[in-house]
């Protein structure tokens, strides 16, 4: 009975409503006026124009297929023993017009109209801003001081070498894939902080895979590519000044942004300290230390892209000012490693690839350019990175191991050859062999680390007596 009283009572509202809602409109429609409407505002009953299409469910479908596809793809290449952003970067390119775009025009279409792209690049670059902060926030300044000799031979010779053999490469695609109106030395300079860029991420993911983040090599690599990190990205802070404003503002921009990173470590870092206190303080990041981070980075990339560099650089710089073993970095990485890795981070492989045209590679000469291309670049880290390890002491195996794990390029060098794109340094074509080029060393570097690490030769300890003398642990 009193569930019965409850149904009841319940039809009952529904029913006062229903009428005292009917009595309203009565009364609305016999005895109030509306003004006219304003001339050229649609009429009521008016339908959208033939052929309109409404983006936001596009985008949703394109966001949803997107994260489907570049998780799967990036699972069944985890499988190999690859890092899953290998298999994201390429899913990003099946997705574009190199595979569906050329066997499935129209599937392509629908699922990415080029209506959605727009706001992939949005979603993409706010992305790759939160990623670059991230990636400062991971850099451990220690690694550089515990085997400082070794790291500073090794990062440098494993930037100089690729910066000259990038623009020793640069003399011969000029004139085969560039254009008048880009300056030689922009396309020089580019290309060569192309060559030389190591990715942190994916290199600290091999290592930590394979067991080796501890160990002597193992460290000694992170802070090579910590370095090599922080290196890359003055460079091409230069070289966006240098194409974005030419001449004697090339100079303004680049003393601006010297001027920008000494604040930011003299202003910012004592800010940062005292935000990473406050919050070992509560025991936890509250949702206002999270906005006045959120605030600083934003404001960080605001600052740096009206300087004239991109605004990644200003991510970073914000990124690497935060104390790396606070609870505030945990915690920021934490609350933002996931939304960024699983939605954000996909949405810029999908974009990459839109732009990636590998049939513009459509001739034998195009894939023997591509090939040279991945040659050069193999050799410049490879090589630089070996021999300044075996002169520092290293043994040759693990030399040569330093030097495979140097050669990782992965998501670091998409995000450096989209800002050239943006900035037409790079042709469509060119375009297409660089990521190509990306994708080949970073696919390359597991399979030959696992082949070096179980070969039968002995791994034998540095002649100097290092602390690397402790084993690399390689044959772990």
């Amino acid at each position: 009975m009193r569930a019965l009283r409850a149904w009841l009572g319940y039809a009952a509202m529904l029913a006062a409503t229903g009428g005292l809602y009917v009595l309203v409109g009565w009364y609305g429609d016999r005895h109030l006026t509306a003004p006219l409407r304003q001339p050229g505002s649609q009429a009521f009953g008016d339908m959208l124009p033939a052929g309109h299409v409404d983006v936001f469910p596009h985008l949703l479908l394109a966001l949803a297929v997107v994260v489907a596809t570049t998780r799967g793809v990036g699972a069944v290449f985890k499988r190999f023993h690859q890092p899953a952003v290998v298999g994201e970067i390429f899913a990003g390119i099946l997705l574009g017009p190199s595979l569906l775009g050329r066997t499935a025009p129209a599937v392509q279409a629908f699922l990415l109209p080029g209506s959605v792209a727009p706001f992939l690049q949005v979603l993409a670059q706010v992305g790759v801003i939160l990623f670059m902060f991230l990636v400062g926030v991971e850099l451990d300044p220690a690694l550089a001081r515990r085997r400082g000799h070794a790291t500073v031979v090794i990062s440098h010779s494993s930037i100089i070498v690729p910066v000259l053999l990038g623009a020793a490469l640069a003399l011969a695609l000029y004139p085969l894939l560039s254009s008048r109106d880009v300056p030689f030395m922009a396309f020089s300079l580019f290309l060569s902080v192309s060559m030389s860029v190591t990715a942190f991420p994916v290199l600290a993911r091999i290592l930590a895979d394979r067991g080796l983040q501890r160990s002597p090599l193992g460290v000694v690599a992170l802070a090579c590519a910590a370095v090599d990190d922080v290196t890359a990205w003055c460079l091409l802070a230069f070289v966006v000044g240098v194409v974005q404003a030419r001449g004697a503002h090339g100079l303004v921009t680049g003393a601006l942004a010297l001027a920008y990173i000494a604040a930011a470590f003299a202003i910012g870092r004592p800010l940062m300290a005292r935000l990473a206190r406050r919050c070992e303080e509560r025991g936890q990041l509250t949702q206002g230390v999270m906005a006045l981070v959120l605030l600083a980075l934003l404001g960080s990339a605001l600052a740096t892209e009206l300087i004239g560099v991109h605004a990644v650089f200003g991510a970073f710089t914000v990124g690497a000012a935060t104390p790396h073993n606070s609870r505030l970095a945990r915690e920021l990485t934490q609350k933002l490693e996931d939304l960024i890795v699983v939605l954000l981070l996909p949405a810029f492989f999908v974009y990459t690839g839109l732009r990636t045209q590998v049939g513009l590679l459509d001739s034998a000469s195009d894939w023997l350019v591509c090939g040279v291309i991945i040659g050069v670049a193999s050799l410049g880290k490879f090589g630089g990175s070996a021999l300044a390890a075996r002169l520092t002491g290293f043994s040759w195996r693990d030399s040569t191991s330093l030097g495979i794990l140097m050669n990782t390029r992965g998501l670091m060098e998409l995000i450096v050859l989209n800002v050239g794109f943006e900035l037409r340094v790079v042709s469509p074509a060119l375009y297409a062999m660089l990521v190509l080029m990306a994708l080949v060393t970073t696919f390359a570097t597991t399979p030959v680390l696992y082949a070096l690490s179980n070969s039968p030769a002995a791994t034998t300890a540095p002649e100097s007596g290092k602390t690397a003398s402790q084993g690399t642990g390689l044959t772990s």
